[in-house]
């Protein structure tokens, strides 16, 4: 079954790629003046076809393993005098630059348009609350709590543990004050700590630099509940 999916979804991903690449070549060729044909997306026996007022035909094909936008060529016919201007080969070096251009630019688009809309969607973190401080460590020198949040590590913000973790990193091996701001879950005021690093995790091949300051992270308890079961699958069957 997640094969099915897996082959479901990337004819699906190639089919917008491919509407948008040749969208792309479509849309500078009508605004150069040129007389496109037809616009397919797939290959093959047609599956829909229909046509627009300006004499263009549309093709979803049964193959959706590509696509193209046939345009009027004398290269490829005999094209009547009436739309001479309007033949591919008869527009300037510059026109047929950018109608040829266009379908990778289209799909530059789309991925820019793509990173945005994940930029705007964000993603869901655990946030870095202490769940406990080990004793006699750097952190309960300091004065960190269990139950606090670590709000920012140098003053860079935090949003989760990997923004933590990517803080302290960046002091591996260092010596001097590592500063942290720390709130607690039922207030807004923020409180301001300072840890002593010394020569912190030099030369040390696999550091833990969350751990080595003796926080351990909170992390919610997820009940061991079975969601679904594969029907074919052994779990099923027992």
């Amino acid at each position: 079954m997640s094969a099915l999916y897996m082959i479901i979804g990337t004819l699906i991903a190639l089919g917008v790629l491919v509407t948008f690449h040749e969208y792309g070549h479509f849309w500078v060729a009508r605004r150069c003046g040129v007389k496109v044909l037809r616009f397919s997306v797939g290959f093959g026996s047609p599956l829909l076809r229909w046509h627009d007022r300006h004499g263009t035909e549309f093709v979803v094909a049964a193959i959706p393993l590509g696509g193209y936008v046939k345009m009027l060529d004398e290269r490829e016919g005999e094209v009547p005098e009436s739309l001479l201007s309007q033949a591919f080969n008869r527009k300037s070096v510059k026109q047929r630059i950018a109608i040829v251009s266009a379908g990778p630019l289209a799909n530059f688009i789309l991925a820019l348009l793509f990173f945005w809309v994940l930029a705007m969607l964000g993603s869901e973190q655990i946030r870095p609350v202490v769940g406990a401080v080990q004793p006699g460590s750097m952190a309960e020198q300091a004065g960190l709590m269990p139950g606090q949040e670590i709000v920012a590590v140098n003053g860079e913000r935090t949003e989760g543990w990997a923004g933590v973790n990517l803080q302290l990193i960046r002091r591996l091996g260092e010596s001097g004050v590592l500063d942290l701001h720390v709130r607690d879950l039922q207030g807004s005021a923020e409180q301001h700590l300072q840890l002593q690093l010394s020569d912190w995790l030099k030369g040390v091949e696999e550091p833990d630099p969350i751990g080595s300051l003796g926080i351990r992270p909170w992390r919610p308890e997820i009940p061991p509940v079975i969601a679904q079961l594969d029907p074919e699958g052994p779990a099923q069957k027992a």
